[in-house]
């Protein structure tokens, strides 16, 4: 659960419970991730690759999924008959 510096202070006791309860709380400052409660059963070494996730969540130009999202545009379709790219590119290196 993520959660922001502001929301955290006006219900502190609510996500200690929470954490104690063995729930993550992963405390964020303007989308940045800065701090993660765990409950005394949790606190165990973190694995490489959460560490990496975590690192990756602290990049401003990286933002977590939120699920499957279609693509923006659809993927555009050669026409039959038409050059392919590659015979295009081939043709412009010439």
């Amino acid at each position: 659960m993520d959660v922001s510096v502001r929301e955290l202070k006006n219900r502190l006791s609510e996500y200690l419970r929470r954490a104690n309860a063995g729930e993550e709380v992963i405390v964020t400052s303007r989308g940045k991730v800065i701090a993660r409660l765990l409950g005394p059963g949790n606190a165990q070494q973190a694995s490489p690759k959460e560490v990496a996730r975590m690192r990756l969540r602290n990049q401003p130009w990286i933002r977590a999924s939120r699920g499957k999202t279609p693509l923006p545009h659809p993927i555009a379709r050669a026409k039959s008959g038409e050059k392919s790219l590659s015979d295009w590119v081939s043709e412009q290196r010439e």
